[in-house]
């Protein structure tokens, strides 16, 4: 008598799996770094203000609001509005941090930043929710393309964080900085992982976590956590991995990057939760030709296409940038 065993299969995945949450099972976390910071800087700052467009909730700043409600500004569903009016602010002295989904910012509101903020250097700090693939809802919300438009922006100056600790020091830090600042934000729920590194974010400067001998991951953003994920898993395989955090694209740490990529005999790969068009990978290919570095090469991010729908899970999977993906891309291209 033959005995036969149904193949096992994955729990299915609900709805909420297509919401922004990229905190794995049993990671730490910490709840809305952003606006729990945003209330530390303005108790010392009195010109910070708040601003949004119908998305308080969905970006933490309603926890600046709950904090200081004379400070708030809810400018409707309007985002070009919402710009205009944080560059108004901003020339009268007060000093606007601007919440969005990074969709509307990048591709709705673009002009509007352009002309009336980046044109006259104003210090307007615009944080955005959903950026590259933090959201299962289609292309209507996967901001792909965020860092390459503002990277183009001239005088931008372009943040993606890792994880809540990062977030938590980079909002006085981008304070401190005289002009505009696009940063991707992760919100909720947000992992916490650069305290196990004695990590300290610093404008315009990479970090290296850990140091290996074969190959070496540049990345940024919430792909800096699965690059130390996938390092910690090639241990077995006797694959050592570096990781250089690149933590702000623009302006990019060339010299660091330069450095690291300059050691020998390694695999260099970028890792972004971007489109392959116009991020972190071409930024770090362009500083290692006009150096003359030309190590073996590779590129984890999202492909140059509109995006599916579904529970992030599966997508990530998809597209190649989930832990397990990355790792067997790494072990591919070591041969």
């Amino acid at each position: 008598m033959n005995t036969t065993h149904p193949t096992p299969t994955k729990p299915r995945l609900k709805t909420s799996a297509m919401i922004a949450s990229i905190a794995g099972e049993g990671q730490r976390t910490r709840v809305a770094p952003f606006g729990h910071a945003l209330v530390q800087l303005a108790e010392q700052r009195p010109e910070v203000v708040g601003m949004s467009a119908d998305l308080a909730k969905y970006t933490d700043l309603h926890i600046f609001a709950q904090a200081h409600p004379e400070r708030f500004y809810q400018m409707g569903m309007a985002e070009q509005l919402l710009m205009g009016a944080a560059a108004g602010m901003a020339k009268e002295g007060a000093l606007p941090f601007v919440t969005t989904y990074a969709v509307f910012a990048s591709r709705r509101a673009y002009d509007f930043i352009h002309q009336t903020i980046a044109e006259d250097g104003l210090d307007v700090k615009i944080a955005c929710a959903l950026p590259g693939l933090t959201t299962g809802y289609g292309p209507s919300h996967q901001a792909a393309e965020d860092l390459a438009l503002m990277r183009a922006m001239p005088g931008m100056t372009v943040i993606d964080p890792c994880d809540a600790l990062e977030i938590e020091q980079a909002v006085p830090a981008i304070a401190a900085h005289k002009g505009p600042v696009y940063m991707r934000l992760l919100r909720g729920q947000v992992p916490l992982v650069l305290d196990e590194y004695g990590y300290r974010f610093q404008l315009g400067k990479a970090a290296l976590l850990r140091g290996g001998n074969d190959v070496l991951i540049i990345s940024s953003g919430i792909l800096t956590m699965r690059a130390l994920e996938v390092a910690a898993e090639l241990v077995a395989d006797r694959v050592d991995v570096a990781v250089l955090h690149v933590p702000t694209i623009k302006p990019l740490d060339t010299e660091a990057i330069v450095r690291e990529a300059g050691r020998g005999g390694r695999l260099v790969v970028t890792a972004e939760n971007h489109s392959v068009i116009g991020g972190l990978g071409e930024a770090v290919a362009t500083a290692l030709l006009e150096a003359g570095v030309a190590p073996r090469f590779r590129r984890v991010a999202l492909p140059d296409a509109f995006l599916d729908a579904g529970a992030l899970p599966t997508l990530h999977d998809r597209y190649g940038i989930s832990t397990a993906a990355m790792r067997a891309s790494v072990k591919r291209w070591l041969g």
